[in-house]
């Protein structure tokens, strides 16, 4: 891997073990982490932002290759596997913690990620307002240890079960194109 042809993204939309899960599997995408932005304090644990009083959202930040996969590609995913109409909330997952949110890192990707939006508007593809917070990254915090990779660790646990598969089948069912080989 060649670190100076990798860009960053930085996404919220709601729990982080579903976005940190389809990524995983998205060619081009070299790495996710699960982690928070977005919030007034420094070094926040998982307690403190479920709390809802940190401002930060569960994010995952992903290294990826443009010459494999554009900003734009990885926006398209994100619409499809959450829903960016409902404010502070993913289905059950209640709090502004789980907000939709874009942290750009340059003016390429904030107007990559207002274009995407206004194109959606346009499209009516949703049917109720799109409330996704399109916003200048700030400091990210890595979350602990037994955040990164969850899904893959925990397939068979009822919440990766019944909200996490979903959305991974989703992904694989309507981006095939995209899915990394496996080896």
């Amino acid at each position: 891997m060649n670190d100076s042809k990798s860009e960053v993204a930085t996404l919220a939309g709601g729990c982080f073990w579903c976005l940190e899960a389809v990524f995983d599997d998205m060619k081009g995408i070299e790495s996710v982490e699960s982690g928070y932005m977005g919030g007034e304090i420094a070094h926040p644990t998982y307690e403190q932002v479920c709390g809802g009083r940190t401002g930060h959202a569960e994010v995952v930040q992903l290294t990826f290759d443009p010459a494999v996969v554009s900003f734009r590609e990885i926006l398209q995913v994100f619409f499809v596997i959450h829903d960016p109409t409902t404010r502070d909330r993913q289905g059950n997952d209640v709090g502004t913690q789980y907000r939709s949110a874009i942290y750009y890192h340059s003016p390429e990707q904030h107007a990559a990620a207002r274009q995407v939006i206004d194109e959606l508007t346009k499209d009516k593809l949703f049917g109720s307002p799109i409330v996704t917070e399109v916003a200048p990254a700030s400091t990210f915090y890595v979350a602990e240890n037994c955040h990164q990779e969850y899904y893959a660790r925990n397939q068979y646990q009822p919440y990766c079960q019944y909200v996490v598969a979903p959305k991974v089948a989703k992904f694989r069912k309507q981006f095939l194109d995209r899915l990394k080989q496996k080896a």
